[in-house]
């Protein structure tokens, strides 16, 4: 597949992917309150409509519907929640979080509060994938390890690092939506054993 480019010439791929090294470098920089030093960016493109994506992420009570880690988002207002999130060790993670900027139908910007067990900001675009394709998720997280590099080490070994967790998460979300559920290693383990009866 080629570079993707719009009417005018320019990269119009999703900035995490963008192969415009600019654009790519500048990515964090999209982020209205950055918190945190490692950047991860992930893209999916999903066969349903943007209105339907965004609105669904947009009640963030869905959201451990499909990211595997949460363990659960209260709302505490219109624009603040709570987050617990499962970390190395059987342990939890937890903070509030703030939306910083939303544009209904396209992104959802936020930053945790001070205080946060793992500082973190990032954002969620929703663009119309070409050739009537669906539409490209975009997710844009920026964030500080716990217990700085030797936490991103233990969590990457527990397969709980962010940039592992955001792609797992992106692709159960597509699953989600485009099936209306999200197989399990569980049920394909069962599968194989019902394969070899």
């Amino acid at each position: 597949m080629g570079d993707v480019r719009d009417r005018t010439g320019r990269d119009d791929a999703p900035l995490t992917t963008s192969k415009d090294s600019e654009r790519a470098k500048t990515t964090g920089d999209t982020l209205v309150e950055a918190k945190g030093d490692a950047l991860s960016g992930k893209t999916v493109t999903i066969n349903r409509p943007r209105q339907e994506l965004f609105d669904y992420w947009r009640e963030l009570s869905n959201l451990p519907s499909f990211m595997d880690n949460v363990v659960s988002v209260e709302m505490l207002d219109g624009k603040r929640s709570h987050w617990t999130v499962k970390a190395p060790g059987d342990r939890t993670v937890e903070w509030d979080a703030a939306i910083t900027e939303e544009v209904p139908g396209e992104l959802i910007a936020w930053a945790s509060e001070d205080g946060a067990d793992v500082p973190n900001s990032g954002r969620i675009d929703f663009r119309d994938a070409p050739g009537g394709r669906g539409t490209w998720v975009s997710a844009t997280i920026l964030y500080d390890p716990p217990a700085g590099i030797v936490g991103k080490l233990i969590a990457k070994m527990f397969q709980r690092e962010p940039a592992i967790q955001a792609r797992r998460d992106l692709r159960r979300f597509k699953q989600l939506m485009e099936t209306g559920e999200i197989a399990t290693a569980a049920r394909t383990i069962q599968q194989l054993e019902e394969e070899k009866a």
